[in-house]
């Protein structure tokens, strides 16, 4: 069932450009496919107990896929990052650190032919994949530096609203996750609908400042 998701969500994101323009018999979705097998194949039992999946992600094509793959990459490989997430939360998988998909060319390859490899790779100071997500679908990736939102203009994230303050809240790394702390806020942070002054975030929590309102993804 989740494969079969992914392959609809990729056909969706990316296929009709390839209906249009891509001339190649290798199609976006068996990308797709290899990338999800590879994750459920290589998926193991981390020492806290949590299954763990893959999240560094090589795709090799030969020179004349690789031509084509490259005129929508970002496009592409942003829409196999994001499914790869959404069938761990399917699955109840983790990441080790942020998820990452790259295309390499190899010479020998012809058309049509690919190899794909996964690895686990850590995150920077040994924190696991993260991001918050706006709702006008904007990506903030979360690192080894605390993620500041609020109205300053040095703000990582950047929210004006007059109810939200200067420095509102901060995403620090905490224990291989995310704890979201608000910092003395005017109007205070939410998690869930819920008022917080510390929280440890799970994949698909919600924070909400003010009026705006942010999606914690794990990976």
């Amino acid at each position: 069932m989740g494969l079969k998701g992914f392959e609809r969500r990729l056909e969706r994101l990316v296929e009709g450009v390839f209906t249009r323009a891509f001339k190649s018999s290798l199609r976006p979705v068996e990308l797709g496919r290899r990338l999800i097998r590879e994750m459920d194949d290589q998926r193991t039992v981390n020492v806290q107990g949590n299954v763990a999946a893959p999240n560094h992600f090589t795709i090799t094509l030969g020179p004349d896929d690789y031509a084509q793959f490259a005129e929508i990459e970002e496009s592409l490989l942003r829409a196999l990052a994001d499914e790869a997430r959404t069938h761990a939360r399917e699955e109840n998988y983790v990441f080790m650190g942020p998820v990452e998909v790259h295309l390499n060319k190899d010479a020998d390859l012809g058309v049509g032919s690919f190899g794909l490899s996964a690895r686990f790779k850590e995150g920077a100071g040994g924190t696991a994949g993260g991001s918050v997500v706006l709702g006008d679908g904007r990506r903030f990736p979360l690192s080894d530096v605390p993620l500041t939102i609020g109205r300053a203009t040095d703000a990582t994230v950047r929210v004006s609203d007059t109810s939200v303050s200067r420095r509102h809240a901060e995403i620090r790394p905490s224990g291989g996750g995310w704890t979201v702390v608000d910092l003395g806020s005017t109007n205070g942070t939410r998690v869930n609908g819920a008022p917080i002054t510390e929280h440890r975030l799970q994949d698909g929590d919600t924070v909400t400042v003010g009026d705006a309102t942010m999606r914690f993804e794990a990976g």
